[in-house]
């Protein structure tokens, strides 16, 4: 199996190119001339150096775990596997949200637990859940540690000692039925190692988020995740056939293949948990055979909403491609100037000289067997041109589909050189969806124009559904130095006011977390958190697990 990359402590991660102790690239490589140009430009930002302090420097307070609690933690699952060092605190020191990031930038590591434990079993997991449940203990199970919405916040209202359930010991492959098509995984294991176990089988999960090098299957369940090629393979809650999920009050085995009609499905309370009711140790999730032909191009819409109508005609005749992505006219322009290719400005003059302008990009992309996505093509292809988009080829969608994961990356740079950089995301029917794409982004502009900052709110649509897709914004602006977090808070707070307003979703696939809470009952009502409260209660009777996401206050 080829070795994962590992986390840090004040970014996405170690950046591709940063090998051997290297220096990851810079604001000047990283960003092509005329990008930086068109930043300063658009957001009166002027380029500084806001490089994060020293990781020597991040405080850390000592921990608080009771040595009782310590003592009985080491007997259950040895010393190696119950950590207080300084490095493995703050490993596991929150996500990867905008503010998370922000404080540990600036050297603030007030949410690290006071320990990591890593259980190797569901055994030792539920009497782990079992003791900390007896010594007021607060358990926030860790896997890639990617959330960016405050999944990891572990703020507990009585101020209770936290630790991190870190599953790195559970990540193998445990079963795998291929008459049944289903692979049954520990909640440990990473995207590329389970794709890479499932390509000696031919097989493939298919499930491929922008989180996809370090987000875990356990916390890909545990947050409902959605993957790009979603639209065709289906919602990571749509892949999963059962789950195992260890509680303070005992083991639950979930799920019934390929279907059940007995009763309520118990396996939707778990998808979607993010850790509040217990820890998932198993997942069974259904497989297909690895496509034998993929094509992914792009085609050029004049306007967002001609865009839109194409795409919605799509879904009306179920052709839509297994990858769909359309960027609104911003995030084209940002992205053809980010790529700084001869292909992007060769790309660019042919779309103005066709009076388009930049216009707006789709990405599409089909993947299966040949016939099938030859037959695919055709039809899906005449739609698009009947709704006037030009087929721009295949280049465009390999481009994409190369440098799909690098976003995040990119963003440690821009971080390094005094920008706010931020995305949130929603649903919405195709009737609401133009909508919400205005109200969002008028509210984000509002509150973040301010003297002589703007912001730049680029969105695109993904995750098409016959009703209805996801819209993906990204947020930049010059960063307040001097409140930094409010300036966010702010922002977000508007943009969430403004979706939900309009008919959106709280939230499409980031998952609830600490971010999203206070708006948790104005999307299932107040009936719907009673419920979801009971449920907890029930199987965490003292309240350890996660208490600091999805239930508000």
């Amino acid at each position: 199996m080829s070795e994962q990359p590992e986390l840090t402590i004040q970014g996405w991660g170690p950046h591709p190119t940063d090998t051997a102790g290297d220096r990851a690239p810079g604001l000047e490589e990283t960003v092509p001339k005329a990008a930086r140009r068109h930043l300063a430009r658009e957001l009166g930002w002027t380029p500084r150096h806001t490089p994060p302090v020293p990781v020597a420097e991040i405080r850390l307070a000592p921990s608080r775990l009771p040595e009782p609690a310590l003592r009985a933690l080491v007997e259950l699952l040895g010393e190696d596997n119950v950590r207080t060092d300084r490095e493995s605190r703050l490993l596991r020191a929150g996500g990867k949200s905008y503010l998370d990031l922000l404080r540990r930038r600036a050297g603030d590591a007030s949410d690290a637990p006071c320990a990591v434990v890593l259980p190797g079993t569901t055994e030792e997991t539920a009497a782990l859940l079992a003791l900390c449940s007896e010594h007021d203990v607060v358990v926030v199970p860790f896997g890639g540690g990617t959330s960016v919405v405050g999944g990891l916040a572990g703020v507990d209202p009585d101020d209770r000692p936290a630790v991190a359930l870190d599953l790195r010991r559970m990540a193998s492959v445990q079963e795998l039925d291929m008459p049944s098509s289903i692979v049954t995984v520990g909640p440990g294991m990473r995207g590329p190692a389970l794709e890479e176990e499932l390509g000696r089988q031919g097989l493939t999960l298919g499930h491929l988020p922008q989180s996809w090098e370090f987000a875990t299957i356990g916390g890909y369940a545990a947050t409902r995740s959605s993957g790009q090629a979603s639209t065709g393979v289906g919602r990571f809650d749509d892949l999963v056939t059962g789950l195992t999920l260890a509680t303070p009050s005992g083991v639950l085995e979930l799920g019934n293949p390929p279907a059940s009609a007995a009763g309520p499905d118990l396996l939707g309370l778990a998808l979607g948990s993010e850790g509040t009711l217990g820890v998932i140790t198993g997942v069974s999730l259904r497989v297909r055979p690895k496509p034998t032909t993929t094509s992914y191009e792009g085609w050029s819409f004049r306007t967002w909403a001609e865009g839109l109508a194409a795409l919605q005609r799509l879904a009306r005749h179920d052709l839509l491609p297994d990858v769909v992505r359309l960027s609104d006219v911003d995030e084209t322009r940002a992205n053809l100037l980010m790529s700084g290719s001869a292909g992007a400005r060769v790309l660019r003059g042919t779309l103005r000289a066709r009076g388009r302008g930049e216009g707006c990009l789709l990405v599409v992309g089909w993947e299966g067997l040949p016939d099938s996505v030859r037959a695919r093509i055709r039809a899906g292809s005449a739609l698009l041109r009947e709704g006037k988009g030009i087929r721009l080829g295949r280049s465009v969608g390999e481009s994409w589909r190369r440098h799909r994961f690098g976003a995040p990356y990119t963003r440690d740079t821009l971080l390094d050189a005094g920008l706010l950089v931020e995305t949130l995301e929603t649903a919405a029917t195709w009737a609401a969806l133009p909508t919400v794409y205005d109200s969002v982004r008028r509210a984000l502009r509002g509150a973040l124009t301010t003297g002589g900052r703007r912001p730049l709110v680029m969105t695109h649509l993904s995750h098409g559904y016959p009703t209805g897709a996801s819209l993906y914004f990204t947020v930049l602006a010059d960063r307040d130095e001097e409140l930094p977090i409010q300036q966010w808070l702010g922002a977000k707070r508007a943009a969430t006011d403004a979706l939900l307003a309009a008919g959106g979703t709280l939230t499409h696939h980031h998952a609830v977390g600490a971010d999203h809470r206070p708006w948790l009952e104005r999307e299932v009502g107040a009936l719907g958190v009673e419920v979801l409260r009971a449920v907890k209660t029930r199987l965490d009777p003292k309240g350890i697990c996660n208490p600091g996401v999805l239930l508000p206050d």
